[in-house]
C-alpha cells in the first residue's frame, strides 16, 4: 500500500483544503500535514500578510519623509540657506544636499585628511549655491567630488541676497 499524497487540511482560518503533498518524501508527508494544519490557508496568509505590509507607495513616503526631516534638521543646525527653485524641486534639493554634504564630510574630514577650517571653507562654498536643481543634478556625485564641483558651478546656481530679484 502506497502513503497517501492528498491530504485534506482543515486550517485554523476554516477553509479545508486538499493538499498535494506527492512533493514530499513519504516519511515526511504526516508531519507537514500537521502543520499545515495549525497554519492559516495560502490565500488567507497573503491577505493577513498584505495588510500588514505597506505598498511600495506608502514604504517610498514614508521613507522620504524620513529624509526631509534629517535633512531639514540638518540645514537648521549648520544654517544652510533655503533653496531657491520649483515648489516640486525644493526638498528634493534639499535632501540631495544633505546626502552630498554628509558624504563629502564622511570622505574628507572623517575619512581623509582635512581639518575644520578646510571643512568650514567649504561649508561657506556649499551655502552659496542655492539652486535646488544644482544639487539634484550632482545627487550620484561622489563626496570627494564636492570641491570641484562647487568651484565649477556658475553664477546662475549662487543664491541671490536680493528677495526682490
Amino acid at each position: 500500500m502506497a502513503v497517501r499524497t492528498q491530504w485534506n487540511i482543515e486550517h485554523p482560518c476554516g477553509h479545508a483544503i486538499v493538499h498535494d503533498l506527492s512533493d514530499r518524501p513519504a516519511d515526511r508527508r504526516s508531519g507537514f500535514a500537521r502543520w499545515l494544519a495549525g497554519r492559516d490557508c495560502t490565500d488567507c496568509w497573503k491577505a493577513a500578510r498584505d495588510a500588514d505590509t505597506p505598498s511600495k507607495e506608502e514604504w517610498l513616503a514614508a521613507k522620504r519623509a524620513q529624509e526631509q526631516a534629517a535633512a531639514a534638521e540638518w540645514s537648521a543646525r549648520f544654517d544652510m540657506p533655503a533653496l531657491e527653485g520649483p515648489e516640486r524641486a525644493l526638498e528634493w534639493g534639499e535632501r540631495s544636499r544633505h546626502q552630498l554634504m554628509t558624504a563629502a564630510h564622511t570622505t574628507l574630514v572623517a575619512e581623509g585628511g582635512w581639518d575644520e577650517a578646510d571643512w568650514a571653507e567649504l561649508e561657506e562654498k556649499a551655502r552659496a549655491i542655492g539652486r535646488a536643481g544644482w544639487w539634484i543634478d550632482q545627487r550620484e556625485a561622489d563626496g570627494a567630488d564636492l570641491p570641484e564641483l562647487l568651484d565649477a558651478a556658475g553664477e546662475s546656481d549662487r543664491g541671490t541676497e536680493n528677495p526682490f530679484h
